[in-house]
């Protein structure tokens, strides 16, 4: 099988990490589908030893951090257990939404429909997600989410809780999906320690070239 080709550039490269710009709708590595992983291509064009310390979602774009060394990896996966690991996401959601705050809930992952939801009785993990409007359209927002943590699926069930589904995301609400199958969350900017220098990095990703983000992040009318 070839190697899916990654269209956006290396955002960071060293002897001891990679971080890539992940295109929506490409796995981050290889699952049941089969389907070539952003993992399959680092491997193929810079050696078998590239590990993923975290991954996005197959419908997600946007920064993925990835270590060429055991030590590399074992120090990374350390600093995302800790939640030393910082990451802002953007996304398009439904609706409209101003000004900024904080959402909590207790989350539980439901194997067996694959998502996240909210936990009765307390039995569950509990997440808080800040988010800011960066923009507001006829529609839909552009907003900024920063995490507190990396639950499962907690960007995506917490903008629908809170009544603003993710564009696209019908797991979560979105009145239709898309054609790739990708949803409007990108993860934009990720800060770290790196593993072997111990200075701070900070990464950021130009969103994917659609219509719509190009609407909401070059100023033109994100109405439509």
């Amino acid at each position: 099988m070839e190697p899916v080709q990654i269209t956006s550039p290396i955002l960071h490269e060293d002897a001891d990490i990679l971080v890539v710009n992940k295109p929506p709708g490409v796995p981050s590595q290889p699952d049941p589908t089969g389907d070539p992983s952003i993992l399959d291509a680092l491997r193929a064009t810079h050696g078998p030893y590239v590990e993923l310390p975290h991954r996005l979602d197959r419908p997600v774009s946007g920064v993925l951090l990835a270590a060429r060394t055991p030590e590399a990896l074992r120090a990374l996966s350390a600093a995302f257990a800790r939640g030393e690991v910082s990451k802002v996401y953007q996304a398009i959601v439904h609706g409209r939404l101003e000004g900024e705050g904080t959402w909590e809930e207790v989350l539980t992952r439901d194997a067996r429909a694959r998502k996240a939801r909210q936990a009765k009785d307390g039995e569950g993990r509990a997440v808080r997600l800040a988010w800011r409007t960066l923009r507001t359209g006829e529609r839909y927002t552009l907003v900024e989410l920063r995490p507190d943590q990396g639950a499962f699926h907690q960007l995506r069930a917490q903008c629908a809780a809170a009544g603003h589904p993710i564009k696209g995301d019908v797991k979560y609400g979105a009145r239709r999906g898309e054609r790739d199958r990708s949803i409007a969350l990108h993860a934009s900017a990720i800060r770290f320690t790196h593993p072997s220098t111990g200075r701070v990095v900070s990464i950021t990703a130009p969103a994917p070239d659609t219509t719509l983000w190009r609407a909401f992040t070059t100023g033109a009318d994100p109405g439509a």
